[in-house]
C-alpha cells in the first residue's frame, strides 16, 4: 500500500491500541474460564485478606476508579506510585473509616498495577495491521502521562517494535493537545505536519491536539458511536475499529489521486 500525502500516523495507546479500561476492570475483578488458574484480585483480596465485606470492597474500587479519572499528577513534586497508592489510602478510609492504613492501601495499589499491566496486550489482529501499514508510513504512538506509568505500559504491551518512534507526554514540556508535542514528533520523524495523521479515542487530547498541530487529518476512534456533544472538537474522520484504519487511509489516497486526475483541489471540508 503506498499511501499520496500521508508520511507518517502517530497513535494514541490507552484505549486506542490497546483496552487499558478493560485491563483496570479486569484487575479490579477477574473473571476466567472454568479451569484456568486465578491470580488474585482487588476484591477478592479484600475480602479474603482484610475480611472486608463485598459491598465495601467494591466501594473502596469504585472511589479509586473516581479518583483516577479526577488525577492531577505534578512529577516534579509527587511520585506517581505515591498519589497512587494515596488514592486507595483515602478510598479505604472513606469506605471502612477508622485510622488510615497505608500498608493496605499499598497492598491493593500494587495488585491492581501488576494484574492490569498482565492484562495489557496488542492484540494479533492490531500487531498484523501496524506491521502492514509500516510497509508504506512511518508510525509514532504518542501517549499522554507520566513517563513511568506509560513506559510500564509500553514494555508490558511489548509495541516497541511496531513503531519507529515512541513519545510519552509526561517527558516532554506539554501533553496533547499543545500543538508543541505534535510538532516535535514531526521533527524525530522528518515530515511535516501536513503529511500526518492522528489516531486516538480521545477528542480533547488526540483530535482536538492533530487539529491545533495543523495535521493532514484526525482519525477519531468511536468504538461505541456515541454522539459527541456540540462543542467538541470535530475530526475529520470516524472510525469504530483501529483495524478500519488502512482502508479508510486508502480512500483518503483514492480521494488525492482522483483530484490530482481531474486538477480539483479539495477544500477543508471534503
Amino acid at each position: 500500500m503506498g499511501l499520496q500525502g500521508v508520511k507518517a500516523v502517530f497513535f494514541d495507546l490507552d484505549n486506542t491500541l490497546v483496552d487499558t479500561a478493560a485491563a483496570g476492570r479486569r484487575a479490579i475483578e477477574e473473571r476466567l474460564p472454568h479451569g484456568l488458574p486465578r491470580s488474585p484480585k482487588v476484591v477478592s483480596a479484600l475480602q479474603a485478606k482484610h475480611h472486608c465485606g463485598e459491598g465495601d470492597a467494591r466501594a473502596i474500587c469504585d472511589r479509586v476508579r473516581a479518583k483516577l479519572l479526577r488525577e492531577c499528577h505534578d512529577p516534579a513534586t509527587t511520585c506517581i506510585t505515591e498519589l497512587r497508592i494515596s488514592h486507595w489510602e483515602e478510598a479505604i478510609q472513606e469506605t471502612l473509616g477508622g485510622q488510615a492504613n497505608r500498608s493496605l492501601a499499598a497492598e491493593c495499589y500494587f495488585l491492581w498495577k501488576t494484574t492490569r499491566l498482565r492484562h495489557l496486550t496488542l492484540a494479533e489482529d492490531t500487531r498484523g495491521m501496524l506491521t502492514e501499514l509500516r510497509k508504506a508510513v512511518r508510525l509514532l504512538l504518542l501517549t499522554n502521562g507520566d513517563r513511568q506509568t506509560q513506559r510500564e505500559k509500553i514494555e508490558a504491551c511489548a509495541c516497541q517494535p511496531y513503531f519507529d518512534a515512541i513519545v510519552v507526554g509526561g517527558e516532554q514540556k506539554e501533553e496533547k493537545p499543545a500543538p508543541s508535542i505534535f510538532h516535535h514528533c514531526c521533527d524525530l520523524l522528518g515530515v511535516q505536519p501536513a503529511e500526518c495523521v492522528m489516531v486516538g479515542d480521545s477528542l480533547d487530547t488526540d483530535i482536538q491536539g492533530g487539529l491545533n498541530a495543523g495535521l493532514k487529518a484526525t482519525v477519531w476512534l468511536n468504538k461505541t458511536m456515541t454522539t459527541p456533544l456540540d462543542t467538541a472538537p470535530v475530526p475529520h474522520y470516524i472510525i469504530s475499529s483501529v483495524l478500519d484504519l488502512p482502508a479508510l487511509l486508502q480512500k483518503m489516497d483514492n480521494k488525492i489521486n482522483t483530484n490530482l486526475e481531474t486538477g480539483h483541489t479539495p477544500s477543508s471540508n471534503e
